[in-house]
């Protein structure tokens, strides 16, 4: 029996990637698809990408017989939606973040762990072939223990591509939640290091229009439970004219007993600075694993063990997120987690 998938909110790009492969999985039937905005239902009235079902999502959960809600929408909107999803008694896949605010995700790990009930998040950054090499490397011990890092997950802005709710108030709601997910993701995943501490964090806007709600830039400072810490910037500074392609996008460095690590997204190898040795060593990136996010969360859906990203590592990665967002957003500082 195939896996049922109701889609909510296309206002994101990222959700076209799993409708890619939804409509293509042997295993997966797309059952409905709900979008709320009108104007993003105009753009899509001609069937050629999905085709809308809905105009209210609570009306779909109770119309439509489903197993898994897959969420889309603007930010801020999500966690609102995916407790819907969840009190409606629907597994949740969804496009990162979850959700905006600490509360919000107290309430779904809640409502998760009462109805029993699986959640999954996009973090697809794991399934690149770059950082799935990165990982191998550190786990067999290729620079020692870590005891630095550096992340680099600047984005172009790209105004007039970008979708315009960006800049609308109180919709994004925080550029360090909505990037550094990745990065604090695949940073405990390529480590094997929990995050102990949001030392500092700050958020301020730069480069945006004088009507603008968008506070594009975020950094923080946070420390890994061996004490080694992390300098994170995922502000939206990079140049528009190279897009995603851009050398430095989610540039890596790593600093460890026995050397360097140094890669990015981008690049078709990492750098290697061993001790001991005068000339840097060039390792080739591996295979990538397109779609890892939708395997790991099928598996773990249907009691398979698997190696991809758990509903565990999802939420804890979006807990340290909002935390720093939190921490930003208040002035708080040195932040146990």
């Amino acid at each position: 029996m195939k896996t049922r998938f109701a889609f909510i909110g296309f206002q994101h790009p990222h959700v076209w990637d799993l409708v890619t492969r939804a409509q293509a999985h042997p295993e997966i039937e797309v059952v409905a698809c709900c979008e709320e905005d009108a104007a993003t239902r105009t753009a899509l009235a001609d069937g050629a990408k999905v085709t809308i079902t809905h105009d209210d999502h609570r009306a779909m959960l109770a119309a439509v017989p489903c197993d898994v809600v897959v969420v889309g929408d603007w930010f801020a909107k999500r966690g609102r939606i995916v407790l819907d999803a969840l009190a409606a008694g629907k597994h949740v896949l969804a496009d990162k973040p979850i959700c905006t605010t600490l509360a919000e995700l107290d309430a779904i790990e809640r409502t998760a762990a009462a109805k029993k009930l699986t959640i999954g998040l996009m973090l697809d950054m794991r399934d690149s072939g770059v950082f799935r090499t990165a990982r191998e490397l550190v786990r067999s011990g290729a620079i020692g223990e870590i005891r630095a890092a550096a992340l680099g997950g600047q984005h172009p802005l790209l105004p007039g591509v970008r979708a315009a709710w960006y800049h609308e108030a109180g919709k994004q709601a925080g550029t360090i939640n909505d990037i550094a997910v990745h990065g604090i993701d695949i940073i405990t995943w390529i480590t094997g290091l929990e995050f102990a501490r949001i030392n500092a964090a700050r958020v301020w806007a730069a480069g945006v229009p004088a009507d603008s709600h968008f506070v594009n830039a975020g950094q923080a400072m946070l420390e890994l439970r061996n004490g080694a810490g992390l300098l994170l910037d995922v502000s939206y500074f990079a140049p528009n004219s190279f897009g995603y392609a851009f050398p430095l996008y989610w540039r890596l460095t790593l600093w460890g007993s026995g050397g360097v690590l140094e890669t990015s997204m981008t690049s078709q190898e990492i750098t290697l600075y061993a001790e001991g040795e005068k000339t840097p060593r060039t390792v080739p990136v591996g295979a990538g694993n397109p779609g890892g996010y939708l395997t790991a969360f099928l598996d773990e859906l249907h009691g398979q063990g698997g190696t991809g990203v758990t509903m565990a590592e999802a939420l804890r990665a979006s807990r340290v997120t909002l935390t720093a967002q939190d921490a930003a957003d208040h002035g708080r500082c040195n932040v146990t987690l």
